[in-house]
């Protein structure tokens, strides 16, 4: 299994050119297994969205339904474990919430991050692949 940050699941889902050879690589190789999406990242979306700073070719409703029919898609729901994890990442990890978040899951479910958030791959407490 590996985790999509969320700007990386939106590039995938659009065959945007800035995601990296190695990345698209990685989500092709997990596409029988589980690629695990954070519930927090639909919430991220949903406010992009709201707050004009994505563009969607479809309402909301149908991007979601069609990005989550891709193979090996899952939604990692909050558990308490995930967000008890996001409030003690240990180091120093910015006070973003929904990153916060999303790196507490890849930890928790043990498992590589796809992003390309410099933050995020400065960070050593957390497997990325970027």
């Amino acid at each position: 299994m590996i985790v999509l940050d969320t700007h990386i699941w939106v590039w995938w889902v659009h065959g945007d050119e800035r995601i990296s050879s190695s990345q698209a690589e990685a989500i092709e190789a997990n596409e029988d297994k589980e690629i695990g999406i954070s519930a927090i990242s639909l919430w991220e979306i949903a406010k992009l969205v709201e707050n004009n700073r994505l563009e969607l070719p479809v309402p909301l409703e149908k991007w979601f339904e069609q990005a989550l029919s891709y193979p090996g898609i899952r939604i990692i729901e909050l558990t308490p474990e995930i967000v008890t994890e996001s409030t003690r990442l240990p180091g120093k990890f910015h006070k973003d919430p929904a990153d916060q978040i999303i790196v507490a899951t890849a930890r928790v479910m043990k498992c590589s991050l796809i992003t390309s958030d410099d933050r995020i791959l400065g960070y050593p407490h957390v497997k990325t692949e970027g």
